[in-house]
């Protein structure tokens, strides 16, 4: 890929990052808590600029501290500032100690919280109770503080991390903040952009702290996240005027058996409307000609059985595999025969729930699991999945080869000896059925036009993202599959 991206750290990694700072640039932890600070009220004012009175919660650690810096920075601006202590402020050391102490001489109004708070009606509450260290469930009066900050339906402004969110899976175990914005430092954290932590941190937004770039070469990161459209890389540009449909590979789409026809045909029309050139549908004899009237452009062939199999598959350049596709013996000949072949290969829905019970590894071709079904490829809960979806596509990639892909709010793709991509669009509209089809026509679609495997697979994330976002403009709830057809045309015609 040629396309700018972003790295996502881990929060081992950003301490790291921290002490390197430090050691290698003299930039001391102070100096960061005094940057952190600032751009934090910078974003506050950003976001809020009619904000008059903010209420900031400040824990005992280095999250408080920067709650600390922002609350005096504020208070100087003319802002009413309450900070309210959640925690025990007795163990306040170093900068954070240094950041209250400062913020006490300049007068800004500090209250230990406690069950009966007055918050005298603010407009922008502050999150800075817990950072990036905290991976546990929040209990006692940390549990109490977001309950409050819940209760009052006031937008919020989160530090670095919602408080009671891991930063580095995602996972919330217990109660956490629900930021309106959160600012994070030195470099984004996995947990911002994936599972749970995705519906908890709202608009995310970074301050790398004005760290010396060169700094950030020597961490390779844990993952990296597009910094703009997937488009850029050049696979998408304007064809010549003497191009033809031979140029633009034919897909096959295996699957449908009866009563599931709908998928088979979605995946086809989100391939022709990627560019696919050709697009052939296998399916089952009950439904074949009905496939036919609905996709007039698409050629469907009925087949009874697997031996009727190999004079369609050797016209492809490359196949989909499972969308509708059942796990009856009628499919899961169909399954195996098309694994005989040498051909790229997409393995959606029920072709990955019938590769978790006959498991083999190949290295052309591309899962695209759900939570459930990454499940069953591990042998774990949808909960253990979801626990750290980082760790789980690395298992299921390392254990079935080729690409993967995680689906879910932050869809992750891996490829051997890549960095994990996380794709930070989409929305939940896209929680429907059929969004799954559509998603693996346009892979699909890619891949049969030459378009490398990896690549594809992360350019087709993106492209089905893209097109959800566009098409929930007119809103999210009713949102169907086939309504990102014809934004996948336009975006497949960059300017």
């Amino acid at each position: 890929m040629t396309t700018m991206t972003l790295p996502i750290y881990q929060s081992t990694q950003i301490r790291e990052l921290e002490r390197l700072a430090e050691e290698r640039f003299g930039i001391s932890s102070e100096v960061l808590m005094q940057r952190a600070g600032k751009a934090a009220l910078d974003c506050l004012l950003h976001h809020f600029p009619q904000a008059k009175k903010i209420a900031v919660f400040c824990g005992p650690g280095n999250n408080g501290g920067d709650g600390y810096v922002l609350a005096r920075l504020a208070h100087e601006r003319g802002i009413r500032v309450t900070v309210w202590q959640v925690g025990d402020h007795g163990k306040l050391k170093n900068q954070a100690l240094h950041a209250f102490n400062s913020c006490q001489q300049a007068e800004v109004r500090i209250r230990p919280f406690g069950k009966e708070i007055d918050l005298q009606h603010p407009d922008v509450l502050v999150d800075a109770i817990a950072g990036i260290g905290f991976h546990d469930k929040p209990r006692d009066e940390m549990l109490r503080a977001i309950e409050a900050i819940e209760q009052l339906r006031l937008p919020v402004l989160a530090l670095d991390i919602p408080t009671g969110v891991d930063a580095d899976t995602g996972q919330v175990p217990g109660k956490a903040v629900r930021a309106t914005v959160t600012i994070t430092f030195i470099g984004l954290k996995l947990g911002l952009l994936t599972g749970n932590g995705a519906t908890h941190s709202g608009i995310v937004s970074m301050s790398d702290l004005q760290l010396p770039t060169e700094l950030f070469s020597s961490m390779p990161p844990a993952a990296e996240t597009l910094a703009g459209s997937p488009l850029l890389n050049g696979y998408l540009q304007p064809r010549p005027r003497d191009w033809h449909k031979g140029k633009s590979g034919h897909l096959v789409i295996v699957g449908g058996q009866s009563g599931m026809s709908g998928a088979v045909l979605m995946a086809a029309a989100a391939a022709l409307r990627v560019g696919a050139g050709l697009v052939s549908v296998v399916t089952s004899p009950e439904h074949a000609h009905v496939l036919n009237v609905a996709r007039p452009e698409v050629m469907v062939h009925a087949v009874r059985n697997a031996e009727e199999l190999p004079l369609l598959l050797g016209r492809a350049d490359c196949v989909v595999l499972g969308t509708g596709l059942g796990k009856s013996l009628w499919s899961q000949s169909l399954w195996k025969t098309v694994l005989q072949i040498s051909r790229p290969i997409l393995l959606d829905a029920d072709g990955i729930n019938l590769l978790a019970e006959f498991p083999q590894s190949r290295d052309n071709w591309v899962l695209t699991p759900h939570p459930g079904e990454a499940a069953r490829l591990i042998n774990e809960t949808v909960a253990d999945v979801q626990k750290d979806r980082l760790a789980a596509i690395k298992q299921i990639q390392a254990r079935f080869g080729g690409t993967c892909v995680l689906k879910g709010a932050g869809s992750l793709i891996h490829s051997a000896n890549q960095i994990p991509v996380l794709c930070d669009k989409g929305n939940p509209g896209m929680a429907t059925a059929g969004m799954g089809d559509i998603l693996s026509g346009v892979i699909g679609g890619l891949m049969v036009q030459g378009v490398p495997m990896a690549d594809a697979a992360i350019i087709g994330v993106y492209l089905h993202a893209m097109a959800g976002d566009l098409a929930a403009q007119e809103g999210e709830r009713g949102m169907i599959a086939t309504d990102l057809l014809p934004y996948l045309r336009r975006l497949c015609n960059p300017a």
